[in-house]
């Protein structure tokens, strides 16, 4: 079995140092570092809250799977492993406690997503946030209070219905976001299962995804977006077409020239010569 890491934050060694009350960060500033891809992971004293504002984003919480447009908000506590993928113009805040500081006699939220009630939670952290920045008298105590009043926020919009239609939209995202990583990363991995793994479904499901939402399988949905990037080269670069193939993760130039020929209707020497 795979050991799930654990991190202090993502990406970061654990450490037993002190912390203090909090820290926040915008969902950009990390997950651009890695691709817009968090891999699960776990943090072992942490309880953590993503707020997404803009965007859309993927999650999955101890294995289960989230689609997520805002607004919307991700409750993580400790030891939960978790994972992203966000798209690139991602929006919104993660916000980190120690699970220390988290109110005595007060139940930690569990693990999930909350749809309705985000006014209500985003009221409470602006508040808890401007008293974390700018420190005044009584802080350690006003800290706790506020701390206190989240947590309470979390609880009462946990209560609130979840949105309708949710395997309609669950399947409308999936596609989206496949199309999205492909066209992050079609130089990278031809292979449906690569993505599906990052999307935390099946290969067989992502084909039925496709076809329902697409029209098109999903091979032919990484097929295309090669073939737009090699028509662009084979009309304005000097490159071979083995050298485009190669460029675009095909050792093989007769393979290359039989996918592109499936996609375009012609070789990609006809292609070159007919609009070249």
């Amino acid at each position: 079995m795979d050991r799930v890491p654990t991190y202090a934050l993502y990406g970061e060694a654990d450490s037993a140092r002190q912390q203090d009350w909090l820290h926040w960060e915008t969902i950009q500033s990390r997950s651009r570092l890695h691709g817009y891809r968090i891999a699960p992971h776990r943090h072992e004293r942490f309880f953590q809250i993503l707020i997404l504002t803009g965007g859309w984003a993927y999650v999955t919480l101890d294995g289960e799977p989230f689609d997520l447009r805002p607004p919307a908000i991700v409750v993580v506590p400790a030891l939960t492993v978790h994972g992203y993928v966000f798209s690139n113009d991602v929006e919104g805040v993660v916000v980190t406690l120690m699970e220390r500081d988290l109110a005595e006699g007060l139940e930690t939220p569990p693990a999930g997503v909350i749809t309705g009630g985000t006014a209500a939670v985003n009221a409470m952290l602006d508040i808890l946030l401007a008293e974390a920045d700018r420190p005044g008298g009584w802080h350690d105590l006003a800290m706790r209070a506020h701390i206190t009043l989240l947590l309470v926020a979390l609880h009462r919009a946990r209560t609130l219905p979840a949105p309708r239609n949710a395997g309609a939209a669950r399947a409308r995202f999936h596609a989206t976001a496949f199309r999205w990583m492909v066209d992050q990363r079609f130089r990278e991995t031809r292979r449906i299962a690569d993505y599906a793994r990052d999307l935390g479904i099946s290969p067989t499901h992502l084909n039925r995804v496709c076809r329902q939402e697409l029209g098109i399988s999903a091979l032919t949905v990484i097929e295309r977006r090669i073939a737009l990037e090699a028509r662009r080269q084979l009309l304005f670069s000097t490159l071979t077409i083995k050298q485009i193939g190669a460029g675009l993760g095909y050792e093989d130039p007769a393979y290359f020239t039989r996918v592109l020929k499936r996609v375009l209707g012609v070789t990609p020497a006809a292609f070159r010569n007919r609009e070249g």
